[in-house]
């Protein structure tokens, strides 16, 4: 058995320079920066603060190893990920104490992470051999119509701090699959999964130069500068809606392909006809994973007056019981959120909410001591100008309101200009259909409170992102379609 990791060791054995042309190296100047432990506030380490130059330096180095790297065997390119997905499951125990020790999440959901990271490693090592073509015959009969699917080229990948290794792999696995060579950047928050996820990678016999990884915490500096390159062909990128547009902007200059996973407002609908306690049991799923820091938490809370009552009194209760404190401690549920701004945005909506006649039944308050930790809360009668209910709450927050109609919960859930996920309980199965169908998310929870799935589509429409990641068109993200005309 694998002695139990400490602490120090887990963070003492990550590599902390910059990962450029298959080499660990310094930033230009010698610069660093601190990652913090969101529980304490102590740092943890200090680790390479790239720099414009470090970026460009990066991007030279893709490109430079595309050509080959795209002509490398697809089953290679599987095994490799293969070998890294057996890694990453042998290493999860060690893995997830670094995730805790970064992010802050209970020693339990890193464990899933890795799981669920490692998961995108294993379904696109399969999918890497999958990629097919077309021929057909032209509808004269004249000549031959070709398809080919061929890797995009180098590709920008950018990932937030909310799963720190999860959507590293969520993007890098395609990338690896199709052929691409990627530059990086993890969030400045949570760049040790990263430093640690690419030593594996590494070790797994990915060629130089195919993973180039910037931390930095100039993320605009270093990272506009290559997208406006020209030599990228396509970027990434999974964080705010805000942060999304103005990448988009800066894509739109060379034309680059994009995928974007941008934020969230996820409704949550639970019927008078739903079994009560599997909606509870959901919704505490959509409420807290991750602390609530999730693009697909549940945001708003919609159940039918007759049962809002009870609905309330019970998920009270369970928030209410939830244990806090460091995501190291046994027992743990409720860990810190990510850093002081997060702690005092959760606050400002709480506060915004109970000021315009929401009543808290359950927390509503920060927690004393050190770390950035916030009470699970639950409100009630909130009021539709709430500002969470239109703004991500990113916290252990759940705010109720009451619905009488199957029209009237459909139009509150629609009224946001996300659409990401939106959940929904019933045990009525042509409601099920009818709601479903109506409701405009890329993702539907039908009466369970997780929907990310490697195997499946993630992704959502309005502004919630364009693309899809995971399932058997996430690697379509990576690939063109190339049409060749034969004539005979």
């Amino acid at each position: 058995m694998n002695p139990k990791p400490s602490e120090a060791s887990v963070v003492e054995t990550v590599d902390k320079e910059l990962f450029v042309g298959g080499k660990w190296t310094q930033a230009a100047g010698g610069k660093t920066f601190p990652v913090h432990d969101p529980s304490t506030g102590g740092v943890l380490c200090e680790i390479a603060d790239a720099s414009p130059e470090d970026g460009i330096a990066a991007l030279d180095a893709a490109v430079a190893a595309q050509a080959d790297w795209a002509n490398h065997p697809p089953r290679e390119r599987g095994e490799i990920l293969r070998r890294a997905y057996e890694a990453l499951m042998a290493r999860a125990d060690e893995l997830a104490l670094l995730m805790t020790l970064e992010m802050g999440k209970p020693l339990a959901e890193a464990r899933g992470e890795i799981t669920y990271a490692a998961e995108f490693f294993r379904w696109f090592a399969e999918e890497a051999v999958r990629i097919d073509g077309g021929y057909a015959v032209a509808p004269n009969g004249s000549g031959r119509f070709l398809v080919a699917k061929q890797p995009v080229g180098p590709s920008i990948l950018i990932t937030p701090w909310n799963f720190p290794m999860a959507m590293g792999t969520r993007k890098i696995g395609p990338a690896v699959a199709a052929g691409c060579t990627m530059v990086i950047k993890p969030a400045a928050q949570t760049p040790l999964s990263m430093l640690a996820l690419t030593r594996i990678l590494a070790d797994a016999g990915l060629p130089d130069g195919v993973l180039n990884v910037l931390t930095t915490t100039d993320s605009g500096g270093v990272m506009e500068p290559i997208i406006r390159d020209g030599r990228a062909r396509k970027l990434s990128f999974t964080g705010s809606t805000s942060v999304g547009r103005k990448l988009l902007e800066q894509c739109a200059d060379k034309v680059l392909r994009t995928s974007m996973e941008l934020g969230g407002n996820a409704p949550f609908l639970v019927f008078d006809d739903a079994d009560l306690d599997a909606a509870l049991d959901g919704a505490m799923q959509a409420k807290m994973r991750n602390i609530g820091e999730a693009c697909t938490a549940a945001n708003r809370f919609y159940v039918q007056r007759g049962i809002v009552e009870e609905f309330s009194r019970r998920l009270t209760e369970r928030m209410a019981a939830l244990p806090i404190g460091r995501g190291t401690e046994e027992g743990v549920v409720v860990g810190p959120l990510i850093d002081e701004a997060a702690v005092e945005k959760v606050s400002g909506l709480v506060n915004d909410a109970a000021q315009r006649g929401a009543r808290v039944l359950t927390g509503g308050a920060t927690v004393d001591g050190p770390g950035n930790f916030y009470q699970p809360t639950v409100l009630t009668d909130v009021p539709p100008d709430a500002k969470l209910a239109d703004e991500e709450i990113f916290g252990p927050v759940a705010p109720i309101s009451v619905f009488d109609t199957e029209e009237d919960a459909v139009l509150a859930a629609n009224n946001t200009e996300y659409g990401l996920v939106s959940y929904l309980y019933t045990g009525d199965v042509k409601r099920a259909f009818r709601v479903s169908e109506r409701l405009e998310a890329g993702m539907i929870g039908l009466n369970q409170g997780i929907v990310s799935n490697p195997a499946a589509p993630f992704g959502g429409i309005k502004q919630s992102g364009l693309g899809r990641e995971g399932g058997t068109v996430g690697i379509d993200e990576f690939l063109e379609t190339k049409y060749i005309a034969v004539s005979l």
